[in-house]
């Protein structure tokens, strides 16, 4: 807890008995309140190493539901259990958890509502082993995006995020897609309310036990993310009303 604030670890987890533990073991207790794990229907043994672990809230998806689909139910069970602070962080250690203090204050302080882990204003993308074309490929569509929405973040594809509980309640995130565009959709909810955006330099890490998704997969993300940009840049041209990120 932070200044009376209780602070909340959401885990979108599939597939990450391997890396679960070591996930877990470097968040912040001192600060963290309780820890929601959301199984997406793994092919291992996810499930049962949460509780092995001890997590306090462990939910298991009847049906592979997609990320976006994961992040939903974490996010309404954070908001259930009375979170002010909910952290999101991939439980594949691709994010280091040790930057929970810094992304968390920043929100308690109230200097912004909702805080990235940014693995581009450094130099941890290249470093931690992130492949050259996705690097590129991040940077061309950070840029574009940039533009069509009039912001400035150094990315807009991180998996490390916080949100105040205010954010989450404001927009309308169960109505975005269960695909990995969700993010996106969320991000242009919260530039359309009108909510500011922190962000923290966050070195990550490329292993074979890391998430990630293929080339296919990360061009049908990439159209997927400019569509959301372009809708955004229309609506707020007065051009096109884009009803998905009218707050509620």
């Amino acid at each position: 807890m932070i200044k009376n604030k209780k602070v909340v670890v959401v885990l979108p987890a599939y597939n990450a008995e391997k890396t679960l533990e070591m996930t877990y073991n470097e968040i912040p207790f001192d600060i963290v309140d309780e820890v929601i794990l959301v199984d997406d229907r793994s092919k291992d043994q996810t499930f049962e190493k949460a509780h092995e672990l001890g997590i306090n809230h462990v939910i298991l998806h009847e049906v592979n539901k997609g990320y976006g689909g994961n992040q939903k139910t974490c996010y309404n069970k954070a908001l259930e259990i009375g979170a002010d602070i909910v952290i999101m962080l991939h439980p594949d250690y691709q994010y280091t958890p040790q930057l929970i203090h810094s992304m968390a204050f920043m929100i308690a302080n109230e200097v912004y509502p909702v805080s990235l882990g940014s693995r581009i204003l450094g130099k941890g993308a290249l470093k931690g082993g992130m492949p050259w074309y996705k690097y590129l490929a991040n940077r061309i569509l950070t840029l574009t995006q940039n533009i069509l929405m009039n912001q400035k973040l150094s990315e807009y594809h991180t998996g490390y995020r916080a949100f105040s509980k205010e954010v989450l309640q404001k927009i309308k995130y169960n109505d975005n897609s269960d695909n990995f565009i969700f993010d996106n959709e969320m991000l242009a909810q919260i530039f359309n309310a009108g909510f500011e955006i922190g962000e923290v330099t966050c070195p990550t890490k490329y292993f074979d036990d890391a998430s990630s998704i293929n080339l296919k997969n990360s061009s049908i993300y990439g159209l997927g993310v400019l569509k959301v940009s372009f809708k955004y840049f229309l609506h707020r041209m007065g051009i096109y009303k884009y009803p998905l990120i009218v707050a509620k």
